[in-house]
């Protein structure tokens, strides 16, 4: 498992992914997603996962929709068209900062260091 501090700042960005991928999730299948994709390595808790949900909501990126399951009634939580030009941005974004990190704790030589 990685640690909260690394996890922390990717959150968002990886449940916007997840929608984008689908046209609804509800809670439970977003963290069951999370968990199977990482193999574990990274476990979505629901007091991390509701408040981002909740936020994106706010923020006009998520909206819901409430359908029964069985006895039970479900929220799903589906990207807005403002949701999903975020979450290519998002994506974006952490793809860069990947590429930074990397150059930053595992450079590769420069051609002026081999001479």
């Amino acid at each position: 498992m990685y640690s909260n501090e690394l996890v922390r700042g990717t959150l968002k960005t990886v449940i916007l992914q997840l929608l984008s991928f689908k046209d609804k999730m509800y809670g439970y299948e977003l963290s069951k997603e999370v968990k199977e994709k990482t193999e574990g390595k990274i476990i979505l808790t629901e007091g991390a996962l509701y408040p981002i949900l909740h936020k994106l909501e706010k923020d006009g990126y998520v909206t819901t929709i409430f359908e029964t399951v069985g006895n039970r009634k479900r929220k799903y939580y589906m990207l807005t068209g403002k949701g999903k030009s975020h979450a290519k941005d998002r994506k974006n974004e952490l793809l860069d900062f990947m590429q930074t990190m990397q150059s930053l704790v595992d450079p590769k030589p420069s051609l002026s260091s081999c001479i």
